[in-house]
């Protein structure tokens, strides 16, 4: 089957219940690269802190652990807020292109939520979506996990279109996970929702009524789900660590358990990646190109 036919037929076979994940590799096709780099913009506010030594992020270092060094070369005590600050600020320029419009538009139709780990604004603005809340109570700007954009008041995010921010929205800068400590934060929350305090929990067994069925980390245990423009590499800590609780908790009810693919444009070549996908159950899908991702063929 011809790579860009592999991906439609994933997304005609499972329309009425897949979820996106998508990360900033949309940010990278055609003319969007010019515009919407996540690497410029990590290397704009590095020259602040190391001017004129750095040109890119050196190997060796994840990006997680190249803004907390920034963050340590900084002498202002509330730098962590200044600099999620900043990144909202660099960001709030970038724009939407045809492909932004046709993925939100396809899952507008279908009525298939879809989650970033983008901070931008980009994919709400090609489907002009306004945020909204799923729960009037018990909000906090540091884990906003039950805002969404969209068009409508959902009640399960699993079920209804949606659009969702798994490390944070520019909207809410304190949300934006940036540095290891962050992504440590947010394991820490999303286990005493699953886990973990009153209420009832993910793995005892409600997967209806559990406290974290109004968030997007219903979506995570509860759809297929769809994975592309995504590295997934190691500094992907935090999702990484959710697709291995979404596995165990499939081995605790094999009953419940969804499929999930992870699409990329190029041979893996990466032993450890491999080994992690099959390990969580998820299905390797290579196309040839970024068009037979991104392009009207997989989309329109």
């Amino acid at each position: 089957m011809p790579s860009q036919a592999r991906m439609k037929s994933i997304l005609n076979a499972h329309r009425s219940n897949i979820a996106l994940i998508v990360g900033n590799g949309v940010n990278r096709y055609r003319s969007a690269k010019a515009t919407n780099s996540w690497h410029d913009l990590l290397m704009q506010l590095a020259k602040e802190y190391f001017p004129s030594k750095l040109k890119k992020v050196p190997p060796g270092v994840s990006l997680t652990e190249f803004y907390d060094v920034l963050e340590l070369k900084t002498t202002n005590a509330a730098i962590e807020k200044t600099l999620q600050q900043k990144f909202g600020d660099l960001m709030a320029s970038w724009k939407p292109f045809k492909h932004h419009e046709r993925i939100i538009g396809w899952a507008k139709q279908n009525n298939s939520p879809v989650l970033t780990t983008n901070f931008d604004r980009v994919l709400a603005d090609a489907g002009s979506l306004k945020l909204l809340r799923t729960r009037s109570d018990g909000f906090t700007d540091f884990y906003p996990w039950e805002s969404y954009y969209g068009d409508n008041v959902i009640t399960d995010p699993g079920k209804e279109f949606g659009l969702w921010h798994i490390n944070g929205m520019i909207e809410y800068h304190r949300s934006i996970r940036l540095g290891l400590t962050h992504y440590m934060g947010s394991v820490e929350r999303a286990r005493r929702l699953i886990y973990k305090g009153s209420g009832p929990k993910l793995f005892s067994g409600n997967h209806t009524n559990w406290q974290g069925n109004k968030s997007w980390l219903h979506i995570i245990f509860n759809a297929p789900l769809l994975i592309f423009g995504l590295g997934l590499d190691e500094n992907e800590v935090f999702l990484r660590w959710l697709l291995i609780e979404r596995a165990r908790y499939f081995k605790k009810f094999p009953n419940r358990k969804q499929k999930a693919w992870y699409v990329h444009s190029k041979s893996q070549d990466n032993p450890g990646k491999e080994f992690f996908l099959e390990g969580v159950g998820i299905e390797a899908v290579q196309v040839e190109g970024y068009d037979d991702i991104y392009g009207p063929g997989v989309w329109e």
